[in-house]
């Protein structure tokens, strides 16, 4: 498992879904938002939380449809699910490497991109533990998407799509724990509630992703 995690990561970096792509879309986004609704810092602070978990949450889009393509084009794919190591621990590998390439890269990124936001002292630890939280459930749940629409051409329209509605849950409550704590608001309720969709999400869709990718071999 630890090859694989490794090999995971070397083809994101070389295939350009690494660190770089995910946090320079997430830059993008927070630039963007002050062009669009004005520079009024009070304005930028109320809105901070969404679009700063919204910016995250589209920056994990653009690697999902890597996660298997290149394993599928090159025949690896084959290879991995005749090996000794089982589908679902391989899918959960796959979800981990996304998770350390794009998600990580964006919790780390996310207190600096909040200054550009006017963004309140007191939110940045709650943004910060909600990202924390909440990423892992978008790799996931992308790596579930990803195994739906392996072998399709042009498919990252459609993964689109299909992940798109499953991320709602994650980003009502990532972004009311967020917003929450920039207002000096209890924030137990919506972290809580975010770690049980990730944890959901942890322990029911690997199982499901394998299944998907054993109908795709076939």
């Amino acid at each position: 498992m630890k090859a694989l995690l490794v090999r995971d990561f070397r083809l994101a970096m070389r295939a350009g879904g690494g660190f770089g792509l995910g946090i320079a879309f997430f830059l993008i986004v927070v630039v963007l938002v002050p062009f669009g609704v004005g520079p009024e810092s009070t304005l930028l602070a109320a809105i901070a939380p969404g679009i700063l978990w919204l910016g995250a949450l589209l920056a994990c889009l653009l690697s999902l449809d890597r996660i298997f393509a290149l394993d599928w084009e090159d025949g690896s794919l084959d290879l991995l699910a005749t090996a000794p190591l089982p589908m679902e621990a391989l899918v959960s590998v796959k979800a981990l490497a996304h998770w350390v390439t794009t998600g990580v890269p964006l919790v780390l990124a996310a207190p600096l991109f909040g200054l550009l936001m006017s963004l309140p002292e007191e939110g940045y630890k709650p943004l910060i533990l909600s990202l924390f939280l909440g990423t892992p459930a978008l790799s996931v749940i992308g790596t579930f998407g990803a195994a739906l629409t392996v072998g399709i051409k042009r498919g990252g329209l459609l993964l689109s799509l299909l992940v798109l509605p499953l991320y709602v849950p994650t980003l009502i409550f990532g972004t009311e724990a967020a917003r929450r704590g920039a207002q000096g608001l209890d924030i137990s309720t919506p972290v809580l509630m975010l770690a049980g969709i990730t944890c959901g999400a942890i322990a029911l869709l690997p199982f499901a992703s394998a299944a998907v990718i054993r109908v795709n071999l076939r």
